[in-house]
Order: structure tokens, then sequence, then C-alpha cells
């Protein structure tokens, strides 16, 4: 928003309806460009001060003991959090990739053909901190506060059934919505799905990969799990946003729709994983040895059993 400002206010040009071509300021290019490196400042903090922690622990490169704990316990795990990871981004990234055309629906942003490009950068940007406040930020905050109590697996399973009814509602009744009288009820509705998507899977989806996998094997698995969101962001992107490129309103409509039924199918897939609330990493990995344990006890009580008859 602020670089965007800053821009406009020093690059007048004309509406795109205007003039076609000098509606795009020479120097919008450096716009964005400035912002992409801006957003590449915490990130290099972060590496810096990671290469500063102290790191002890010794993992032990055993590639055969990997194997076999990915096959014979975490093999589920692994397919449950790669396929809730790619379906929630596939409907999380059209979501946000939709916005140029929701936003003016709302009443957020004037159409792009009315305005130049910086303008249009800026009203979106305006129109997205909008959705931030008042969706995205408080549904992280609200994970925060009661991932300890409702639980990985619950919030996960609730924020896909929810995302999915709001899209569902909001992909029937799109005609009717799209319209200035129910502009502020298609607002809060579209709000809603982002806040359920941060309260809920956009969380957990990231939460869950590390927690469910043993040491030796977790960070490969959380970039598998990862990976499979980021193909499903592309699934969004070149796929799904084939729907709203024109911005036909019925094509829209089926975009969402087709959304719904990509976050029930999260839904499901979310009973591939486990509830890891309240219990430690060496736990739910197995790394503790009590699953050997158990497997050892019910070992011998078969052969004690064997024995008897």
């Amino acid at each position: 928003m602020a670089v965007s400002h800053i821009f406009l206010k020093a690059n007048w040009a004309p509406s795109f309806d205007q003039n076609h071509v000098l509606s795009t300021q020479r120097n919008a290019d450096y716009a964005w460009r400035i912002v992409l490196m801006l957003g590449a400042l915490p990130a290099l903090l972060t590496y810096y001060w990671r290469m500063k922690m102290p790191y002890t622990a010794i993992i032990e490169g055993n590639a055969k003991q990997a194997a076999s704990d990915m096959g014979r316990r975490h093999g589920r795990h692994l397919i449950g959090t790669m396929s809730t990871w790619f379906l929630l981004d596939i409907a999380f990234y059209s979501q946000n990739l939709t916005q140029k055309d929701i936003f003016p629906v709302m009443g957020l942003t004037k159409k792009a053909r009315q305005v130049n490009a910086l303008e249009e950068m800026f009203e979106i940007s305006r129109a997205m901190f909008v959705i931030a406040m008042f969706g995205t930020f408080p549904g992280y905050w609200f994970t925060v506060a009661f991932i300890e109590k409702l639980g990985r697996f619950n919030i996960q399973l609730m924020g896909f059934f929810k995302m999915s009814v709001f899209m569902f509602i909001i992909g029937i009744k799109y005609e009717d919505l799209a319209t200035r009288d129910n502009r502020w009820l298609f607002s809060a509705l579209y709000g809603l799905t982002f806040f359920f998507a941060n309260f809920r899977p956009n969380s957990t989806t990231f939460v869950l990969p590390a927690e469910l996998f043993p040491t030796r094997v977790r960070s490969t698995c959380h970039a598998m799990s990862a990976a499979a969101g980021k193909a499903g962001a592309m699934v969004g992107a070149f796929g799904i946003q084939t729907y709203t490129l024109h911005g036909e309103k019925s094509k829209i409509k089926k975009e969402m729709i087709i959304l719904a039924v990509t976050n029930m199918l999260g839904f499901f897939c979310t009973f591939l994983v486990t509830e890891t609330k309240g219990r430690s990493l060496e736990e739910i990995s197995g790394e503790d040895g009590s699953k050997d344990k158990a497997e050892a006890q019910m070992s011998n009580r078969g052969s004690r059993q064997s024995q008897e008859s």
C-alpha cells in the first residue's frame, strides 16, 4: 500500500479506458520489484538468526531405518499431510487470485478499466489489507489461542468443512450476492472463508508435518508436504483461474463450487493424520520406543498363549 501510494502520487496517469498504453506508468515496473525485495528482508534476518542458534542434536544418517520408519509407521501420515496441504493450497491460492474479480463486486475496488496501473495496485493492496485485518490475522491468532485446547486434528477437520460450506453458499448464490444490495453479506461470507482458512487448515497443515514424523525424516517429510502444497497452488493458479480470466459470473460461480468440493476432499483426507496435542515429538514419532515396547509385549503375550495351548 505504501509503495504503490508513493509511486502513484509521483506518477499520474490516465485510466485504462482513457488510454490503454499510458495507463501503465513507466515507474510501475519498479514498484512491484521494491515490494518483492522488501518482503525478502525478514527472510534474510530469519536466516541470520537461525545460523546463530546452537544446534546440538546429532542425527544418525541411517537411510534403511528411515525407510523402515516411513513404511511401517508413517506412510499413511505422509499421504495425509501431503494431500491435505495440496488440497488446501488449491482453494487458498485460488481464493487469493480471485480477489481481482470479487473486490469490485464487494465495493472495495473500482473495475480495472476505470483506473491506471498503480491506482489498481494501491486499491487491491488496500482491499487485501481490509480482508487481512478482519479475516486472516484474527484467524491466525485464534489458532494460537485454541490449538492446544481444540487440537490440530479437530481444527483442521472443522476448518475444511466450514470453508467448504461458505464457498458452496457463495457459489450457489453468487449471482444474488454479486449485487450492490448484498455486498455486505458477500463481504462477510468471503471474509469468513479467509478466517476459517487461517484459523483452521492454513495453520495446521504446516504444524502437523512438523510434529508427526521421526527426527531423521522430519525435515524431508515436511518438505514433501510443503512441495505438495505448492503443487496445489500451481493447480489453482493455472487451472482453477481459467474460470475467472474474463470475470464471467457463471464461471466464477462454477469455480467457487469446485473449491467447495476441493475443501470437502481435504476434510476426508484429514482422517489420514492423527492428533498430536499434548504429546511429545518422541512419543508421536515413536522415538521413545513406546511403540516397539507395545509390539514386543503383544508378541510375548501371543507366544505365552500359544505355549499354554
